[in-house]
């Protein structure tokens, strides 16, 4: 069983803290000038200076690893490119037994009732209106077989289905130009993603897995399955969808993890 924990920021070795910073920013960074200018740029006394806090102490340690965290996002959302897939697989290649993740155990799993399940949309979108799971299987669905990659080393290739987010997002009027989607889940989870990966072709609100409705260990009622995003950007359960324009955070994210969380 593999279950995210809270990534340790108490007694951090600053010397690897930086070195894993460069690591991150030089694999985002495509132009090699510009890479290697942040690489050397970033340094103890940069974040010191970019924190104004001492790295000798935790707070000061915290404060500079969510500075280079918040900047990785801002570095990520720019190179983004929304129009580029991730990877398909044949069913030949569909992991079995697909993994089940989250941050309690298996025996903890959530359990929705179906018949009285719905869907609420509010936020910056012309229909606030209650969606049931009728409602969105009757959209268009469609399938894909993709890879995904947990924070913690492991991948697992699965085929999901449902209805592209996109056409979601069009069928209650969502503000396209938003900066953020916010999702609340009945397991307690929450997160968020950016709009151009909200509008990715490869983004499901997925209903089904491998062709049969989506299993309460995988997210019934529903689940958001983006290729493009590791694991833990994938909301499970999900009970409300909201866009924003003010940061909404996330689970994981507002204990650290990078909140951008993809390619």
């Amino acid at each position: 069983m593999n279950i995210l924990k809270r990534p340790a920021l108490h007694n951090v070795d600053a010397d690897a803290a930086l070195a894993e910073a460069r690591k991150l920013i030089g694999r985002r960074i495509e132009q090699p000038a510009r890479r290697a200018f942040l690489q050397r740029t970033l340094t103890l006394g940069g974040l010191s200076l970019l924190t104004g806090c001492s790295i000798t102490d935790n707070a000061g340690v915290d404060a500079a690893l969510t500075t280079i965290s918040r900047f990785n996002d801002r570095v990520q959302g720019l190179i983004f490119d929304p129009t580029q897939l991730a990877p398909t697989y044949p069913d030949s290649m569909i992991t079995r037994p697909f993994p089940f993740n989250a941050y309690y155990g298996e025996d903890e799993i959530r359990e929705v009732d179906e018949a009285s399940y719905k869907l609420e949309v509010t936020g910056m979108v012309a229909d606030k209106r209650q969606w049931t799971l009728p409602e969105l299987r009757a959209m268009q669905q469609q399938d894909q077989i993709t890879r995904h990659i947990c924070v913690e080393g492991w991948s697992a290739i699965g085929k999901w289905g449902g209805v592209h987010f996109a056409d979601f997002l069009k069928r209650i009027g969502a503000d396209t130009s938003a900066k953020y989607v916010g999702f609340k889940c009945a397991d307690d989870y929450y997160t968020s993603i950016d709009m151009p990966t909200a509008l990715h072709p490869q983004t499901l609100l997925t209903l089904t897995y491998d062709g049969q409705p989506l299993p309460p260990k995988y997210g019934f009622p529903m689940k958001l399955r983006m290729p493009t995003k590791l694991g833990y950007k994938n909301p499970k359960h999900i009970k409300a969808i909201f866009v924003t324009n003010t940061y909404p955070g996330g689970y994981w994210e507002d204990q650290g993890y990078n909140w951008f969380g993809g390619s």
